[in-house]
């Protein structure tokens, strides 16, 4: 049997993931595995962050005769065993494993009233008519109430 290392694509359409798998060359691309060596996410940030394999047995894959494909070869030979980038690759999953500090939004530029405050506006704003109308009314009605009391006592 001719075994193959190989990206075998997982995840949805414009977010794509892979396993890295040792697989039957005749098999189809995403179907039965001899099994997963490590995750391919290219969606990540930091570039030495994306690829993770299973340095053991990638080896020993390698030692029975599996053949990479072209994609898995270049990374095999940056993240695997004796990988170029194993030092970047280290920080970088540090970095990741950070908590992620957001920062303060501050002071919401125009807020949504509740369905309380929406139902008190009207009220406030027919407390606000009669007050003018009662200054300007209680201001008419003054002078009035004098001369219908100077009328009486006369």
């Amino acid at each position: 049997m001719a075994v193959r290392i190989r990206m075998k694509k997982m995840g949805r359409a414009h977010r794509h993931f892979f396993r890295i798998c040792a697989t039957d060359k005749r098999s189809p691309r995403d179907g039965r595995v001899l099994e997963e060596l490590g995750t391919y996410d290219p969606m990540l940030p930091e570039a030495d962050a994306r690829a993770v394999l299973n340095k053991e047995r990638v080896s020993y894959w390698l030692g029975v005769g599996a053949q990479p494909s072209e994609k898995v070869a270049v990374l095999i030979k940056k993240y695997g065993e004796n990988g170029t980038h194993l030092d970047a690759q280290r920080a970088a999953l540090e970095k990741l494993s950070m908590p992620v500090e957001i920062p303060d939004a501050g002071e919401p530029v125009s807020t949504q009233k509740s369905e309380e405050e929406k139902a008190e506006e009207p009220k406030a704003e027919e407390a606000k008519a009669e007050e003018s109308a009662g200054d300007g009314a209680a201001a008419d009605q003054a002078p009035k109430e004098e001369s219908t009391e100077e009328a009486k006592a006369e």
